[in-house]
């Protein structure tokens, strides 16, 4: 194969890699933190023991850790335009689909964070008047946010993948963005070769900082 890379100059990173890898991090970061935060709302409507609160969220997570991404991802592309009546941008769509998908999977995580902190500590918050709210919000969630931060992390990271997906319904991502300089320099397999390795560098680089954060919780702990 005739391999040409001299065409990834300065100009056609800056020109169309910087801007998709701009929106694919803004997405990861708004899915993250909406993600998380939903999902923290979910799991503990799951462990409340309301049963009113405790079907709707279990279904919540049941059907959408069913489905597959990029099924949700068009589905609200193209249907949730025509409960509002009026067309939403592939942008806007993504955000809102990575952040109703991912809370799914964050709420199984916190979930697992809450239960791992020893019941004895609420029963020592409501010792010293401390209400459910309040034992949650000042002695267990502290605690299970410390617990499964390198597994939240680690669930960034896939989620900065999935972000590829948003090729599906035209949005400007990191992998738009090598697909179009592609098609202008007439070097599609170059251009996917060099994405390929940026996804791993900025992947690996991540994967790296969340194996150093669970080697210094694990020393804390």
């Amino acid at each position: 194969m005739n391999l040409d890379f001299s065409f990834l100059s300065g100009a056609v990173i800056s020109s169309f890699i910087l801007k998709g890898l701009f929106f694919s991090v803004q997405l990861t970061l708004i899915a993250m933190i909406g993600g998380i935060a939903l999902g923290t709302v979910l799991a503990l409507m799951r462990l409340s023991g309301k049963p009113w609160l405790v079907l709707p969220a279990s279904a919540y997570v049941t059907v959408l850790r069913s489905v597959p991404l990029v099924m949700v991802i068009l589905w609200f592309f193209l249907l949730i335009p025509l409960l509002i009546g009026r067309p939403m941008g592939a942008e806007l769509s993504a955000i809102i689909t990575f952040t109703v998908f991912e809370a799914a999977y964050y709420s199984e995580i916190m979930r697992a964070g809450i239960q791992s902190v020893p019941r004895g500590q609420v029963y020592a918050g409501y010792a010293v008047g401390m209400s459910y709210a309040q034992a949650m919000q000042l002695v267990v969630l502290p605690q299970a946010f410390r617990n499964m931060l390198p597994v939240l992390m680690t669930q960034t990271i896939i989620l900065f993948q999935d972000t590829s997906l948003v090729y599906a319904i035209g949005a400007y991502d990191l992998l738009k963005g090598f697909e179009i300089a592609g098609k202008n320099f007439n070097r599609p397999v170059e251009t996917y070769l060099v994405a390929a390795v940026a996804y791993f560098v900025i992947c690996f680089s991540l994967s790296m900082t969340v194996r150093q954060l669970q080697q210094k919780i694990a020393i804390i702990r």
